[in-house]
């Protein structure tokens, strides 16, 4: 393709698939260059999709770069999907493949192969129409402002109050996110509403009984099955919830508390401040391209490419979508980093963890197809939940004290394993929307209050705020824009905790292992990939009994008088 090539609308594209449609392969040769060339042509149109929803989430009340968005996903995206199965089977149907490296390609042709099984015509238009229907929720959530001690602040600004000394403030600025919430309440449950309708459609019309067994195929789950989700949520229960507990008591007795409400939870004592590890973006940035240095030079390159190539947006600001993200970009290689950067301890966490999607990203640059680059979310998640644990042993360049690096790492470890039942929560409600595809909305609030309150910590009072949590799966932006990913996080943290481990062991070795895994990309099983990183692909409740205790260990070290 030209090197000043845009995707403006259909026909400058269509003559490309054409081309590939119709050419020849006689030999082996002739056969990777072909992949060669839909490789090359897939980067291009990837790239272009991902720099206009970048574009969108950066500014949610420009029109016209949602229009833009929606321009992609309704009037091109369809069109590619039919080429891109006929140019599947023309791949499966050519005798050559046999003679590709079949290790190097058996991920490759095998999610090609389901591809095909899962392609059904009628289908294009309910998932151009669920793409657009799901950035509504960026939309709707962008808008969300409170005021706080007469200014106005997104939703993600204001949750740097719910860490102030002042309980009386945590508890207003906590009612007030909450309340804000509530006025779109009706809103989001019919898009979601609306989403689930087209989702479930999709998989009647591709044979499945259900969205989430489709979704299990689509999203390549060929290495652990919905029983081993339901022993994950079993085993948080019982082996991470107890841990939680206790953590959560003993803040309430740091505080000096009869009773921990959930606007306690990030506070600090009376006389002591929230940790702030930075005021600016900017400073966000140095400050991680010096801690990523120590671990690593290539690690700070990374940051220092992405910084020059304009590759970071992460402060907050009004009209902005909620949330962070590390979105690929697999023509030019360095990826963009989107976050709400606040000057709080939870933006520094998140800033390390999309810094380790984008090492991902640099490592995975080179494979030779486009294809190769897409990862298991299970193994991205380990990149970037590795990198917050990995890099504590560095964040002195955020802290002077060294009591806030203390407290700093111990909500870091704290927060490892109180995400657990969270994540046990969503993965578990996200099985029971979809089994029950035409649930009304009063059974819909009724089972998320009975599975969140399964996973709530005894150590918590939630007394008289049932009606903020009959509405707090709204806040997940998952469940609208990602459907059924979420257990990733929790499959990841177990193989983060294990590379730690490996890490308070041999530094060096636990380093070669995560590169080892993670240049790969995906171009391994998922249990191949957790072993180059020197893993076990596991999540049985011995294993999770294990890491967890592991974790507390470690907790009790740092929180442990001298």
């Amino acid at each position: 393709m030209p090197k000043d090539f845009k995707v403006t609308d259909w026909q400058n594209l269509e003559p490309y698939f054409k081309e590939l449609l119709d050419r020849p392969i006689n030999s082996l040769h002739d056969l990777q260059n072909w992949l060669q060339d839909i490789s090359e042509l897939e980067a291009v149109i990837g790239e272009d999709a991902a720099w206009r929803q970048i574009r969108m989430t950066c500014d949610t009340e420009n029109k016209e770069l949602e229009k833009a968005f929606e321009f992609f996903v309704l009037e091109i995206q369809p069109k590619i999907q039919p080429y891109g199965d006929k140019l599947n089977r023309k791949l499966i149907e050519n005798p050559f493949i046999k003679e590709l490296d079949q290790k190097e390609f058996f991920t490759y042709l095998r999610n090609v192969k389901k591809s095909i099984d899962l392609f059904r015509p009628e289908n294009i238009p309910l998932q151009a129409e669920s793409a657009v229907l799901a950035q509504q929720f960026g939309i709707i959530s962008g808008k969300m402002t409170v005021e706080v001690e007469g200014k106005e602040y997104t939703l993600q600004q204001a949750a740097k109050f719910l860490e102030n000394p002042n309980r009386q403030l945590r508890e207003e600025v906590y009612r007030k996110i909450n309340e804000r919430r509530l006025q779109d309440k009706e809103k989001l449950n019919d898009l979601f509403s609306n989403l689930l309708t087209k989702r479930h459609q999709i998989a009647l019309n591709a044979g499945f009984p259900n969205y989430r067994d489709y979704k299990f195929i689509d999203l390549g789950r060929f290495d652990y099955t919905k029983q081993d989700c339901y022993q994950f949520h079993a085993a948080v229960k019982t082996h991470v919830l107890p841990l939680v507990d206790f953590i959560y008591d003993g803040k309430r007795q740091k505080l000096g508390l009869d009773s921990l409400r959930p606007w306690d939870v990030d506070a600090e004592p009376e006389g002591i401040k929230p940790l702030t590890p930075f005021q600016t973006g900017e400073e966000l940035t140095q400050k991680t391209i010096e801690c990523f240095n120590q671990m690593s030079p290539f690690f700070g390159d990374c940051l220092i490419k992405m910084k020059q190539m304009g590759r970071l947006d992460l402060d907050s600001r009004k009209g902005k979508a909620p949330g962070g993200y590390n979105c690929p970009l697999p023509e030019t290689g360095a990826p963009f980093i989107f976050m709400n950067a606040a000057g709080q301890m939870h933006d520094l966490t998140t800033m390390v963890h999309e810094g380790g999607h984008a090492i991902h990203s640099f490592l995975t640059h080179n494979l030779s197809l486009t294809a190769f680059k897409e990862y298991p979310m299970e193994i991205a998640e380990v990149a970037s939940m590795t990198m917050e644990l990995f890099s504590m042993d560095y964040w002195d360049v955020f802290f002077d004290k060294e009591e806030d690096l203390k407290r700093a790492k111990e909500h870091q470890l704290e927060r490892v394993l109180t995400i657990f039942p969270w994540i046990a929560t969503i993965d578990k409600y996200q099985h029971w929307l979809y089994e029950n595809p035409n649930h009304t909305l009063e059974e819909r609030a009724e089972n998320w209050r009975s599975i969140m309150n399964e996973y709530t910590s005894i150590a918590m009072d939630v007394s008289g705020l049932e009606e903020y949590r009959r509405f707090a799966w709204q806040r997940q932006l998952h469940l609208f824009e990602v459907p059924f990913y979420y257990i990733e996080y929790g499959i990841a943290q177990l193989g983060a905790i294990g590379l730690w481990k490996q890490f308070k062991e041999d530094k060096d070795k636990a380093v070669h292992n995560y590169l080892n895994a993670l240049k790969l990309g995906g171009t391994r099983t998922l249990p191949e990939l957790f072993e180059a990183a020197g893993l076990k692909f596991n999540f049985s409740p011995d294993y999770i009994s294990e890491l967890m205790l592991f974790v507390q260990g470690e907790l009790e070290k740092i929180t442990r008088p001298n």
